[in-house]
């Protein structure tokens, strides 16, 4: 990924050191075993921990030859070591160390995506109490349908995003499992012991069967899940955009001193973050796909899979890693307008109550078709004419004769769609 959208944490976990780093101790800890089980010398693998080191110029010089990367490294590593080098990846094949080691790696990317998700929960929940009781106007397909409250909203992307952490969670184990089985996955020619060993030290659980690979269905299940995440931080990235249109302007993004909107246009306040993150998050679901048709490897391995990991593997998680950050700054600094939030609840006359009177009028013993049909036509004319929905429900007169005025000013009290907010929010966050 390019550095504009990646932070040094996740790039590191990608970065060609670290990836030798591990390699190395694959290979190490897997010379101990062997050590413990007297198939080498035990002074061999103290060696191999003592002068194991790399050279990232000279591994690519010898890959260039060998057309190898575990082989240049092997070849690198055993110019530093000497002799005791013969022992080095006895009974293995590349892909215990390549396929071990990335299981490290995108284990140590969940973590950082982990925390990454309790930085952007504890932001929503501190924006969703905040605004708990701020009244807003719920819409479905674009249009005004009833009152909500703004905390609500947060506090269902919250939920999106708990949902999402536990997922993680889960797929973060799934993913930490460890293959040192050889050639075909037989374990012919290396002891299972070893491999028990090895993943234990690198903190993983040994693959039941890795056929020479570790089943992609695990890595598939990886990259699904950063994709549904990725789906969550462009939803609340749309409702970011929304409700910063100039007719809704309900709330916006921080624009800093000195922030500039347009090159042609100096009034400009665009929502170029929330924009950001939608793009971002179609680069990560990218990753998906290509996941998926990983799983369909010839009998027991082919190479197909690599050069498709080379690439998204760093790029779905560093990408994420930005844009949940990014996310983060977006909703501690999102600037929210009240005031807006009424004025647009309040702009169609009480429209956003006719289901109340719906209802009441067939409790009043109206039937459902018939009091459908008197709430419509008189919310048509506040829709086509810009007339006062209560005042035109108090003329009518099949109303007048299952509802009293006062009755029908009963329908439209705001509070009445709030009575189980401190519910929900108990739903949601374990206290309200």
């Amino acid at each position: 990924m390019i550095p504009r959208y990646s932070r040094p944490e996740m790039t590191k976990i990608w970065d060609p050191e670290n990836r030798f780093r591990i390699w190395f101790e694959i290979e190490a800890h897997a010379c101990d075993a062997l050590a413990e089980l007297g198939v080498i010398p035990k002074e061999a693998a103290a060696e191999i921990w003592s002068k194991g080191k790399w050279e990232i110029d000279r591994i690519d010089e010898i890959e260039r030859e060998t057309k190898h990367d575990v082989i240049a490294f092997l070849t690198n590593l055993a110019e530093h070591v000497g002799p005791s080098a013969r022992f080095v990846h006895q009974g293995m094949t590349s892909s215990d160390v390549l396929d071990t080691c990335l299981a490290v790696q995108l284990r140590q990317a969940a973590d950082l995506l982990l925390d990454d998700l309790d930085r952007l929960l504890k932001a929503l929940e501190k924006r969703a109490f905040e605004h708990k009781m701020t009244p807003t106007i719920g819409r479905s397909h674009g249009i005004h349908a009833e009152p909500t409250t703004f905390g609500l909203k947060l506090a269902s992307h919250y939920a999106a995003f708990a949902r999402a952490k536990q997922r993680l969670s889960a797929s973060r184990e799934d993913i930490s499992t460890c293959a040192i089985s050889g050639a075909v996955g037989t374990f012919a020619n290396i002891d299972p012991r070893v491999e028990a060993h090895v993943a234990r030290k690198m903190g993983l659980k040994v693959e039941p069967v890795s056929t020479q690979v570790i089943p992609r269905d695990r890595h598939a299940m990886f990259f699904a899940v950063l994709g549904v995440v990725a789906s969550s931080v462009e939803n609340l990235s749309i409702e970011v955009r929304h409700l910063q249109r100039s007719e809704v302007r309900e709330a916006e993004e921080f624009f800093s001193p000195g922030q500039k909107g347009s090159s042609a246009m100096p009034h400009k306040r665009n929502p170029v973050l929330s924009e950001n993150l939608t793009g971002l998050a179609r680069v990560v679901r990218a990753a998906v796909n290509p996941a998926l048709e990983n799983v369909a490897l010839w009998h027991e391995r082919d190479i197909s899979h690599s050069s498709v990991e080379r690439v998204f593997g760093p790029d779905a998680t560093i990408t994420l890693d930005f844009a949940l950050n990014r996310l983060v700054g977006l909703v501690e600094k999102w600037i929210i307008y009240p005031e807006a939030m009424q004025a647009n609840l309040d702009r169609y006359s009480g429209l956003v109550h006719s289901q109340r009177v719906l209802l009441a009028l067939t409790q009043a013993g109206m039937s459902r078709e018939d009091s459908y049909q008197a709430v419509q036509r008189n919310a048509m004319k506040v829709w086509l004419e810009g007339k006062d929905f209560l005042t035109e429900l108090k003329a009518d007169a099949e109303v007048a004769k299952k509802m009293t005025p006062a009755e029908i000013e009963v329908c439209f009290d705001l509070d009445y769609h709030y009575k189980h907010v401190d519910d929900i929010f108990q739903r949601v966050f374990g206290r309200s």
